[in-house]
């Protein structure tokens, strides 16, 4: 049914005003353009009315009335540009004439260069290129065009290739919480270079939280629109809201990262899965000689019972030596197949992640080597899988994840780091560059064992996650005992003699109670000698980064190693290096 719909009038024209949403020029912070937004009589839903025009065959007819009267309400004395929208259904249907938006937009009496057009797609295009031949038109003229909602409903890499637009505008989806999303940031980034590779201009649409603006700043967007920097209404915004911009740039937010920073988190058994034959657990090894003379390429068969439950493995190399073996095919070949099989197999379930899988690398069993795996759903037998493809997985996996996070911790490593100090320093923000360092670790390590040693580690992981404010202070883990943190927070030096303290009194309870008891341990130095060591304790140097003092992340890096050393050397827990030295 379609009662939802309203009622669409037997003729134009259709009343309705237009309402008007800035665009802001976030590097001068001024609005420079207005979105124009049909508004209804009666409240009605405007996509309800277009849904309602495209079936009574008249979209294009409501589109230029809604564009002729955004055009004689705005004021372009103080708007800068008119941002109209247009369907491309309308336009590939021929319901809508490119001359006849050129006459509509000319009766404004401006210059067609302040008008944009976006095309807003909520259908398939199968002819990007007629559309494109169809705006050449337009674009002849003098108007600018731009591709709406990228990112959601049907605008994709095609149009934006085909189209070449001036501005693409980021859909609500990717820029609403981005400050909270890795997996929404890593595209804009990614589409930010797909832009700056075609130069085109984006536009931020649906920012309505300081955070979000100040992550599309941070990223370099040219423009935004959503309700924090303007709501839309029927007199034209010549401002920005007082303070929009003072409070998106007083600190910079950490960026959200994910526990599990891989891109291979979505890989699981299903995407491994070979299908292969089973055997009946009531099969004869003849039987099953024969399905592997059937599937040469079949490492080992699956044996499963009435139910497709499976019970074993039957390798091929195993399974023929035996059978080759004189007379066994006269004295074995009628005796059931279960007789020669792996009765432990490695069994997956179809959902099974490839971080979960990773654990089979760690086991004693190392057949799965030669047989591979099964992998079941909802304990029946699916397919089989390879174990050279998991080996490779897994190893992709780790070797991406150690790229940009330490596996132990699953902490920031140095690359994500040193973008952030660089992120930090372009953003003219002030911060304090705290590097944490333990004392007589190695010793520890050595005479503990380094079980014990990554229990340390980790508990010098929790302490400055603990201490440090998600959303300003950044904690990364260079490796080893070795941790940076990166504090916007203004009482970063009590945060930092509280992570001393705490660490300290937690670590003692990894030692032994009889060094615990004489404060002290004994094991080898760096050139070998017993010697005995006192408890191992944490150690902090800070350098303070203000405005314009340091030029680059080494820089910072290296000067906070300097106050690090320091207070190991002096035996302080906080060294916090004067201002006016230099690296």
């Amino acid at each position: 049914m379609e009662a939802s719909a309203p009622a669409m009038p037997s003729g134009p024209p259709w009343q309705f005003q237009m309402a008007f949403q800035p665009v802001v020029r976030l590097s001068t912070q001024r609005v420079v353009a207005h979105e124009a937004l049909m508004r209804p009589q009666g409240g009605a839903s405007p996509l309800l009315v277009l849904d309602q025009a495209r079936r009574d065959g008249r979209l294009g007819e409501v589109e230029v009335l809604a564009a002729r009267q955004a055009a004689a309400q705005f004021d372009f004395s103080t708007g800068g540009r008119l941002l109209v929208n247009l369907s491309a259904h309308a336009i590939l249907q021929s319901t809508l004439r490119p001359q006849q938006v050129l006459e509509t937009l000319q009766r404004s009496g401006h210059d067609l260069g302040r008008f944009v057009i976006e095309i807003t797609e909520r259908d398939i295009v199968e002819n990007a290129g007629e559309l494109a031949h169809a705006l050449g038109f337009l674009r002849a003229a003098g108007v600018r065009i731009a591709l709406d909602d990228f990112g959601n409903g049907h605008s994709n890499f095609e149009l934006w290739h085909e189209l070449a637009p001036e501005f693409v505008k980021l859909d609500k989806y990717l820029i609403h919480h981005i400050a909270d999303s890795q997996g929404r940031l890593s595209i804009v980034k990614a589409l930010v270079s797909v832009a700056e590779s075609l130069g085109t201009e984006l536009i931020a649409e649906g920012v309505e939280r300081p955070e979000d603006l100040r992550i599309v700043q941070d990223l370099g967007i040219a423009f935004a629109q959503g309700y924090l920097l303007g709501r839309p209404s029927f007199t034209v915004a010549q401002e920005v809201p007082e303070g929009v911009f003072q409070s998106s740039r007083a600190r910079l937010p950490v960026p959200p990262r994910e526990t599990r920073p891989s891109g291979f988190r979505r890989i699981n058994a299903a995407h491994l899965l070979i299908e292969a034959p089973s055997i009946s657990s009531l099969a004869t090894n003849l039987d099953a000689e024969q399905i592997f003379r059937a599937n040469p390429q079949l490492p080992a068969l699956p044996v499963v019972d009435a139910q497709g439950k499976p019970l074993g493995l039957l390798n091929r190399r195993v399974f023929n030596e035996r059978m080759a073996a004189p007379f066994a095919r006269e004295l074995t070949g009628k005796k059931p197949c279960v007789l020669h099989m792996h009765a432990s197999p490695v069994v997956c379930d179809v959902g099974q992640s490839i971080d979960e899988m990773s654990q089979i690398l760690l086991g004693e069993d190392q057949r799965y080597l030669s047989d591979g795996f099964i992998i079941t759903e909802q304990g029946r037998y699916r397919g089989v899988g390879a174990s050279e493809a998991l080996v490779r997985r897994v190893t992709e996996l780790r070797i991406e994840a150690a790229r940009y996070a330490n596996p132990l911790t699953l902490l920031p490593g140095n690359i994500p780091i040193t973008e952030h100090i660089t992120r930090l320093l372009e953003g003219r923000q002030r911060f304090a560059a705290a590097y944490c360092d333990l004392n007589s670790f190695k010793p520890y390590n050595d005479q503990y064992g380094y079980f014990r040693g990554d229990r340390m580690i980790q508990l010098v992981a929790s302490t400055l996650l603990r201490h440090a404010d998600p959303q300003w202070d950044f904690v990364g883990h260079v490796g080893g005992d070795d941790f940076v943190v990166l504090l916007q927070s203004e009482d970063w030096e009590a945060r930092c003699q509280r992570i001393v303290a705490e660490f300290n009194a937690s670590a003692q309870a990894l030692f032994e109670p009889q060094d615990l008891a004489r404060g002290a341990f004994e094991g080898e130095d760096r050139a070998g000698r017993f010697t005995t060591f006192a408890l191992t304790t944490l150690a902090i140097g800070v350098v303070c980064a203000g405005v314009g003092r340091f030029t680059g992340a080494e820089q910072i890096a290296s000067l906070a190693a300097s106050a690090k050393r320091h207070a190991k050397r002096h035996q302080q827990g906080l060294y916090v290096m004067p201002q006016d030295t230099t690296a």
